[in-house]
């Protein structure tokens, strides 16, 4: 059985608007692209999956812009040729080495972290929450931005209760962010 892992950048007031934290550097790409190469498949909704497609996608010339340095060319090799899920009821057709899901989330993911595999990785806003309330999701892996965004799409926002969760990593970047690593904690009945 896979492990189903649930990643996002986050500020400290829960923001996980993409642009709402620190500008990646050479230090968190290596910690994302590392991340990308411990999942079997990527589980994207429709609006991840077009925002991380416009992103990056390889170029139809085949190389990757001039404004990419060494680490982000990594990360963007890495996402790019990674096997992808996208969930969605209105896109009609994905590419982008992806399958398209129609139908529940849930039942879909569910499906897929009974192959054998590393695990797989969720990102994201709204599929997370879904998932969470499912009880699917087997790893928080939160990279914490020193910043107060103020604004924006909160972290699991409208979750129905509490998951506890318990601490099993975390590291410190120089830029002050925190890559911290949960799993959901037993809770005695």
């Amino acid at each position: 059985m896979r492990p189903l892992r649930y990643s996002i950048n986050v500020t400290l007031d829960g923001c996980c608007h993409h642009e709402a934290g620190l500008p990646p550097d050479e230090e968190s790409m290596r910690y994302w692209t590392d991340q990308m190469a411990r999942a079997d498949a990527l589980i994207f909704g429709r609006v991840t999956y077009t925002m991380m497609q416009a992103a990056w996608r390889r170029p139809v010339t085949g190389t990757w812009p001039d404004w990419m340095d060494e680490p982000a060319v990594a990360f963007a090799e890495a996402i790019d040729g990674a096997r992808k899920y996208v969930v969605s009821s209105t896109l009609t057709d994905v590419d982008w080495n992806a399958e398209l899901i129609r139908g529940d989330p849930g039942r879909a993911v569910a499906q897929l972290k009974q192959e054998s595999g590393d695990g797989l990785w969720v990102g994201g806003v709204t599929l997370p929450r879904a998932l969470a309330e499912a009880g699917l999701i087997d790893e928080y892996e939160f990279l914490v931005q020193p910043v107060l965004a103020g604004h924006g799409p909160t972290l699991l926002a409208g979750l129905s209760g509490s998951i506890r969760l318990e601490q099993v990593e975390r590291r410190e970047f120089r830029s002050g962010a925190a890559a911290v690593r949960y799993r959901p904690a037993d809770v005695p009945a």
